[in-house]
């Protein structure tokens, strides 16, 4: 269960303003983790690639579906999850390691989903499969999964707000998340109130090199010099960020 102290959710809707590369560019910048972890591998995909970028922390579950659960229904851990909802620092993303090896059937369908939205969820992530799309996507709910696969199984959950393992990193209950149609990335939560203004200055920077390709009088010195530019002014945007 996570202590950690939650954003605002009008500072989680300013993080999503921004792409999640933008925000792993970020990140980089504070030299806190190595630039080769902390963000979901290619198995991770966007069901939804249109829709805008989803924040929240990760509700973290367990899941099984190749055969029945010893004792109960397949939709019991929905009343589970949505009572650990409370124990999140903030707006929940519902976070799913499928522990069937290969994935058997579909993690979610429309009635979790409707649910998971209802009771605040801003999404959902697994390491399996998904299906009823078109109704999920109707929802207007972000979901990130390894595929489709139209039947559920004997689907039930194991285990709410443990550590799973999801797209080839760890996720800890009550983590930060950020993920779009490029994949998902956890913000580290000592640097998370410091990002989108973050982002909003390396943008700024970035537009140094995308207007000069705009003017239209480009040479091979004059992107040299751009580039130039850009990099000293990341180069100092890293510097204040670290304290340094």
């Amino acid at each position: 269960m996570s202590t950690t102290e939650g954003l605002s959710n009008e500072a989680l809707e300013e993080l999503a303003k921004y792409d999640t590369p933008t925000v792993c560019n970020v990140i980089e910048l504070w030299n806190i983790r190595p630039r080769n972890v902390g963000f979901m591998n290619d198995t991770i995909k966007a069901c939804f690639p249109k829709m805008p970028p989803m924040v929240g922390y990760a509700l973290t579950s367990t899941f099984r579906s190749m055969a029945p659960p010893r004792s109960g229904d397949v939709y019991a851990g929905l009343d589970n999850q949505v009572a650990a909802f409370e124990s999140l620092p903030g707006a929940p993303v519902v976070v799913y390691q499928d522990m069937d090896e290969p994935t058997a059937s579909a993690t979610f369908g429309e009635v979790m989903c409707s649910t998971y939205k209802a009771y605040g969820a801003k999404g959902i992530i697994t390491s399996g499969a998904g299906r009823d799309l078109d109704q999920v996507e109707a929802l207007d709910f972000p979901a990130f999964t390894n595929g489709a696969i139209c039947a559920h199984g004997y689907c039930h959950t194991l285990a709410v707000n443990v550590p799973v393992t999801v797209g080839g990193i760890p996720i800890y209950p009550g983590d930060l998340l950020h993920g779009d149609l490029n994949g998902v990335t956890t913000i580290p939560h000592e640097i998370a109130s410091e990002v989108a203004d973050a982002c909003k200055d390396l943008m700024k920077a970035e537009d140094i090199v995308l207007d000069y390709l705009k003017t239209g009088n480009l040479t091979p010195e004059g992107l040299g010099e751009a580039r130039k530019e850009l990099a000293a002014e990341v180069g100092k945007l890293g510097k204040r960020l670290r304290g340094e």
